[in-house]
């Protein structure tokens, strides 16, 4: 199962200590963000087998050469703007039909969430609800939201996903 970590430490240690397969520099408050994401970036290259993302713009993703973009549920009509620039898509999704019309536009992965409770997140999916929704389509997706240690990992993989992501379980 690929370990997606999301941070807002651009930090060589935490990558190097969890060896995460993707990893997401994501720091909503940072007004010297481009800064810290080029210095996430050339963290990355350093890891050769991990895809290094970037929130939200995918422009400073594709200009710093990062791997992908993640894009907020919010950003669905900036798939095919984020593809065209050679860049990996991760879209945030909560329901079937997100995870559908992300397929359709060209994402590479989703991110599907709640899975377990996370505070101020809504009612948990639960693991079933996962399992089916990866048994509808083909897309990779990464099981998120209150993943904080082994237990909900091994609770994860008897539903197929393709991996997951989370913030609390690499600190």
């Amino acid at each position: 199962m690929k370990k997606y970590l999301i941070t807002s430490q651009p930090s060589y240690s935490q990558l190097r200590r969890f060896m995460p397969d993707f990893a997401l520099y994501r720091d909503k408050e940072n007004k010297n963000y481009a800064f810290e994401a080029q210095n996430f970036v050339e963290m990355c290259r350093g890891f050769s087998a991990m895809h290094c993302f970037l929130h939200q713009d995918y422009k400073l993703a594709a200009k710093l050469g990062a791997n992908g973009v993640h894009l907020t549920s919010q950003q669905f009509d900036d798939i095919p703007h984020a593809k065209e620039l050679g860049l990996e898509v991760v879209i945030s999704t909560h329901t079937y039909d997100e995870v559908y019309i992300a397929e359709a536009m060209g994402a590479d992965y989703v991110t599907y969430s709640p899975i377990f409770e996370t505070p101020d997140k809504g009612e948990p999916k639960g693991v079933e609800d996962l399992a089916e929704i990866v048994n509808r389509t083909d897309i990779d997706i990464f099981a998120l939201g209150g993943i904080v240690s082994e237990k909900e990992v091994d609770a994860l993989r008897e539903s197929g996903v393709f991996g997951f992501a989370s913030i609390r379980y690499f600190q």
